[in-house]
């Protein structure tokens, strides 16, 4: 079957024409299964006879990014002076997987059948090789490789199955169970549906799992919640029993709206949690090796989940001062995703969003003591965290519409442990 490659890049051709050159060279992974589907794809992976410092001999700027897996990342320069990059790898012949995790040992081959054997599932066992000469080429193309047409079949059939036996398949490294899920989405077109076999394979191998990083596990099931159809995804990870052995003891709530954000949506299956923000989202990161940044995510949305969406001026004005612009957008699609109607808050939001004089105090404790007499100490310190919030919640523009404010309340003798600074909400 010959296939358009007319949407390759100045420098994917450059890369390929080389290569080709000097060897062998197809192009695999994502990008194969994209274009057959008709969808756009930007990651290009290639494959290649040559080894990694043959790749590196052809192309000095290269990165061994994975050298002992045969892998290189190439990066050029095209005429017009624009980078291109794209990793390329060896050919490979996997030993076993005695620990479920990774092949024992790796060599390298010249057979891409070969290596098309070896990988995960049908629709990602494809091959294009490319023809020679593509730069400078109107029409270029390719010949499509696939092992017993399954490829292309199991593509248009909405079917994931795995490149031979589903238990030895997923047997060999238990990370293949989660990334099995990411590959049911279709996008607008809704879910594949897994093979029997496959499905069969997931349940019965579910120990396996424990054997897997929990960095690698969470790298793939962020981009499960990164899906158009996460929800149904989550629901039949729930259906398989993924989350007992990833997530053990936390409630997965799959009745929501989904968000494009995967911490939005991460906390949004776990929304039952009783738990307060920190102490939810300290037990996720150590079940999932979350970053620092997206553990702080959960815990603030996890906050969220029974705020009663105020959409005064003044609450909108405090959100506005004291967000920003990602946690804004995190926690209205976490509000959207719990069913809150958010329509009434987010019009305010739009014609109050820019404060006259910005999200800053006005006037700062030096200058509150000077005109108060009070010396440093919370009251002071209470009464200049007051003074910012009025200024916000009521877009003050100076220094002397501030200061007036002291006229409206007895500072002097009430308790400043009732004052509320700048906050939201």
């Amino acid at each position: 079957m010959d296939v358009d490659l007319g949407d390759l890049c100045e420098g994917a051709r450059i890369v390929l024409d080389r290569l080709g050159e000097e060897g062998d060279v197809w192009i695999v992974g994502g990008w194969v299964r994209d274009m057959i589907a008709g969808k756009d794809s930007e990651d290009l992976d290639l494959a290649t006879n040559l080894i990694p410092s043959e790749v590196k001999s052809a192309f000095p700027k290269s990165i061994m990014v994975g050298e002992e897996f045969g892998t290189v990342l190439v990066r050029v320069e095209d005429s017009k002076g624009r980078d291109f990059q794209c990793e390329v790898t060896t050919l490979r012949k996997d030993g076993g997987y005695t620990d479920g995790r990774r092949p024992d040992n790796v060599t390298f081959g010249n057979d891409i059948a070969e290596d098309l054997a070896r990988r995960d599932f049908t629709i990602n066992a494809m091959a294009i090789e490319p023809m020679k000469g593509l730069l400078g080429e109107e029409c270029p193309s390719g010949k499509l490789i696939d092992l017993d047409g399954r490829g292309v079949k199991d593509l248009e059939s909405g079917l994931l199955r795995t490149v031979g036996q589903a238990e030895e398949r997923i047997g060999e490294d238990g990370l293949r169970m989660v990334r099995a899920f990411r590959f049911l989405d279709l996008g607008e077109g809704g879910l594949r549906e897994f093979d029997p076999e496959l499905s069969a394979a997931i349940s019965s191998n579910l120990p396996m799992l424990s054997k897997v990083s929990k960095e690698r596990i969470w790298n793939e099931f962020r981009r499960v919640l990164s899906c158009s159809n996460s929800m149904r995804i989550v629901e039949s990870m729930v259906e398989h029993g993924i989350f007992e052995e990833i997530l053990p003891g936390i409630s997965i709530n799959t009745n929501s709206n989904p968000s494009d954000d995967h911490i939005v949506n991460l906390a949004l299956i776990c929304r039952d949690e009783v738990s307060d923000g920190p102490e939810m989202s300290d037990r996720i990161a150590s079940l999932l090796r979350l970053s620092r940044k997206e553990s702080s995510e959960l815990s603030s949305l996890h906050e969220c989940r029974k705020i009663d969406l105020d959409p005064s001026v003044e609450s909108v004005r405090r959100f506005s001062a004291t967000m920003s612009d990602t946690q804004k957008s995190q926690i209205l699609d976490y509000m959207r995703g719990l069913g809150t109607d958010t329509e009434d808050f987010e019009s305010e939001l739009e014609q109050n969003s820019d404060l006259k004089a910005g999200s800053s105090p006005l006037v700062d404790g030096s200058r509150i003591s000077e005109i108060t007499g009070l010396e440093g100490g919370k009251r002071l310190g209470r009464l200049k965290d007051w003074l910012h919030r009025i200024q916000v919640e009521r877009d003050l523009s100076s220094e002397e519409e501030v200061v007036e404010l002291l006229a409206e309340f007895d500072w002097r003798n009430s308790d400043f442990e009732e004052w509320q600074g700048l906050s939201w909400p």
